[in-house]
Formats: structure tokens, sequence, C-alpha cells
């Protein structure tokens, strides 16, 4: 059964071991943050903070909750132990049967109405995460919700938002970000804006993840959990957020107003954009729950949040991208140790410079940008076991022949290998890796890989099992 709300998801998380709570007090001024990147780096569960510095009783906070594979299959309902390929594939099943949202009108989200002088984003524990950070960071790990101007279209997006003062914060969101391209389309007018804080698992799942321009999160999320989100009107703006959600921020932002942002230490592991001028959003009101649990991901070198959450739906974009094309791709997978910047896919070989074609398919794709990298392994490589794939580079790629350099390609501008000129301007590289044997080659001529599935009869290997099991293993 789907998750009702972060609380439920938050006692499954305890039950499997997935989350700790921490009863001292903790202050939300960087050790929140510090003891939540030692929990990421170490996969230690997800820190759950009850006491926090300067806050009343019963204002807590939630980190990592997405932290990893394990708790994110735990929010897809499957087992914690499933491997990274089926999660891959059921998120592909789910994602092809969307469900509708459904609208209520009494709602947890609504225990508190504030609004006008009262709504005060100071009176949540609004963390500031590293050292070095341009201000505290309201929004980290939460839903962005915006409309299309002139049309019915709701996207759901996960923009960083640094607060400026009591009544105002910060959104970063360039192109090709939907929320970008939506206020391209009205630049005159103000743009309304919701920030969603703490929702059950799978709609902040959503908000990260790459859809197709006029595709609306909700109701993927609906595919997802197997049932409709349950969504209720805002108090001051056109807009409907999760019902169960435990902060709801109303907004807009106006023409011209920007301040700067930034800079912040991001998914890629290092602290590498410059402060900048972006849009503010002005707050209207606020409601949130009694007790309501403020949620953060604490970025950095990764796995966290996004490159947990990645590693599923943007493996799983990438993978429908390139089936839709006929390629015969086995498997694709968004290392998430490599920040987003680096796919494997998989795939049989039937004719020359497949890996070419694969390459160019994945940078095709609207979200293509971020990952620059792309390593082309054949089907007998699991495209999710980095040994594996480690030992068919530096055994199957030849190092003149097989690595493909290109210049001059779009790039994304957090990359931190880009020069602030490049970033500016949005200027990268590209490359892939063909770790597959020529096409060319006399089947005589591959080298045959010696491994315990390769390199015995059926009959020895069955024995040696029999042997080890005998022994304890």
């Amino acid at each position: 059964m789907p998750f009702k709300d972060l609380r439920e998801f938050i006692a499954r998380l305890e039950k499997e071991g997935q989350l700790k709570r921490i009863k001292e007090e903790v202050d939300w001024n960087l050790e929140a943050g510090a003891i939540t990147r030692r929990a990421l780096e170490e996969n230690l569960p997800a820190p759950y903070f009850q006491k926090i510095k300067g806050y009343p009783a019963g204002y807590e906070m939630a980190s990592g909750i997405l932290g990893n594979i394990q708790r994110v299959a735990i929010a897809m309902d499957m087992a914690p132990d499933a491997p990274v390929k089926e999660l891959i594939e059921e998120y592909l099943k789910r994602k092809d049967k969307p469900i509708k949202p459904v609208m209520v009108k009494d709602a947890p989200c609504k225990e508190n109405i504030l609004k006008g002088d009262r709504a005060d984003l100071l009176k949540f524990p609004v963390p500031m995460i590293h050292e070095g950070d341009g201000g505290r960071y309201l929004g980290t790990w939460h839903i962005t919700v915006s409309k299309e101007p002139g049309g019915d279209w709701v996207n759901w997006g996960m923009y960083r938002h640094m607060l400026h003062d009591s009544k105002s914060f910060a959104i970063l969101a360039p192109p090709p970000k939907h929320f970008a391209l939506m206020m391209e389309k009205a630049p005159a007018k103000p743009m309304e804006v919701a920030l969603v804080i703490g929702t059950e698992p799978i709609s902040s799942f959503c908000a990260c993840t790459p859809m197709p321009y006029g595709v609306s999160e909700v109701d993927v999320a609906g595919g997802l959990r197997g049932e409709p989100v349950e969504l209720v009107q805002c108090e001051t703006i056109d807009l409907t957020v999760p019902a169960t959600a435990e902060i709801v921020i109303e907004g807009e932002i106006r023409p011209g107003d920007m301040k700067d942002e930034g800079p912040f230490g991001e998914y890629t592991g290092y602290r590498s954009e410059q402060r900048r001028p972006r849009p503010v959003v002005r707050v209207k009101a606020i409601t949130h729950r009694n007790n309501p649990i403020f949620t953060m991901s604490c970025m950095g070198v990764p796995v966290d949040e996004s490159a947990a959450a990645f590693a599923v739906c943007k493996s799983a974009s990438f993978l429908d991208e390139l089936r839709s094309k006929g390629l015969p791709v086995t498997g694709a997978y968004l290392v998430p140790e490599g920040a987003s910047h680096v796919l494997v896919v998989s795939t049989k070989v039937p004719y020359y410079n497949i890996a070419g074609e694969i390459a160019h398919v994945v940078w095709g794709a609207r979200h293509g940008c971020l990952t620059p990298v792309v390593i082309v392994v054949e089907d007998d490589v699991d495209p999710c076991n980095l040994k594996q794939v480690f030992h068919a580079m530096m055994t199957k790629c030849h190092p003149w022949r097989g690595i493909n350099k290109i210049e001059h390609a779009l790039a994304w501008p957090l990359i931190p290998w880009l020069n602030n000129y490049e970033r500016e301007f949005r200027i990268g590289a590209r490359v892939y890796f063909d770790c597959t044997w020529p096409i060319d080659w006399k089947p005589a001529d591959i080298p045959k890989r010696m491994s315990f599935a390769e390199a015995y009869p059926e009959d020895v290997k069955k024995k040696a099992l029999a042997i080890w099991e005998k022994y304890g293993y």
C-alpha cells in the first residue's frame, strides 16, 4: 500500500533500520548538515532531528530520507534489497499507467493558516547546510509547484531555494528547466509559486524526475503509488498542492525582481557555482500541519537523495528514450557515485559504432546535457555492477579508437570542470567510451572472459557450489 504522508514513511524507514531518531538538541546552523552528510557518506540511517536549537518542541527535521537505493525501493513499496535493474523496470511499468489526482476540501496541511504578517519563513528550522553556502536553504527536498501561463499544465519541480528573509526566498531554475520555460511565456506578469515541504516520498521523488514538457508529475506520482495523490486548493494563489504535506508556502515572482543567490554545496560534490542574481519569490501565505516536519537534503559527494533517486528515475528515462529509437539496449544505469554525469548502457552489438549512436541519443534527450559521459558495454555486462563495468572499460576500451571526444557541446552550468567563461556561456564537451568488441573481429579472435559463470562446465559449477554450501558458504 502507498504511504499517505511523510509520517507513515518515516515510521516504515525506522522499522527497516533506515532511520534514526536523534533526541538531543541539534543546531540548524551547520550541525544538522554535518550529521546528515556523515550519515550519507557512510550509508548510515537517515537522521531524524527531534529537537532543533532555538525552536519549540514539535518543530522537527528529517534528512536523507531517500538517501540510498534501499529507501527508494521502500518508497516504491518494494523490498529494500530489490536489484536496481528491477526498480528501473518497475518504475517504467508504473510510469506508463498514470493516475489523475483527486481534490479534497479538508487537508492536514491546513491545520494552521498564516497570511500577511503572520506568514513568517523563520518560523521553521531552515538550515545552514554547508560552511560557505550563501545562506540558509529553505528548499532542498521539496516540490516547487507552478502553472503554465495561459494554460492548465501544472509542473512539479525541485529547484533550490535560498532564504533571503522572513518573507522572501530565491529560486535557481535555469533553462532547459520547465520552470524557466514557463517564466519566459509571461515575462511581464507575476508568476504564482507554491513551495511544498514534507510530502509522502513518491511525490518528492517525482518532482526531481525528468518528464517531457506538458506532462504533470502528479499524474505520474499517482501511477507510481498505485492510487491518486490528494490535492487541496491554496489559500491565496491559483495552485493545488498535496493535501498531506507538512508545510506549504504560497508566493509569487514579480517581473524583474532579482536578488543574489548562492553559492551552495551541490549534488556534484562541490560548491562550484558563483553567487548570481536570481528570481525572488515573495511570500503571501503559509499553511502547515501541527508539529510540522521540515525535510532537508544535504547535498555533497554522492550518494545522497538526488543521486539515489536519479539512479532509478533518470536511468529509466534514458532507457525509455533509447528503446523508443529501436536500439537493442538491455539496460541503463546513471551511476549515483558519478554525480549524474555518467551513464552506463548495455547493448547487443548488431552493427558498427552502435556506441556512438547510443551516446548521441542520450545527449539528444532533454536532460542529456547533465550527463556528458556515456559508457557503452555489451549485454553480458550488468550496467548496475560497477565491478563488471570497470573491468570492461579496462579490457575492452581501446585507448585511442574507443574514447571518442566531442567538443563545443552544450553544458550544464553546475558541472565542476567548467571554467567561469564556459559556465557563463554553457560551453562544454562530451565523451563516450566504446567498451565493446569490434564488430569485424572473427569470433575466434575475441578473448574469452574467465569467470565462475563462463570458465567452467555446468556439472563442475554445480559440484563446486555443493562443496561450498557444505562448508557453510
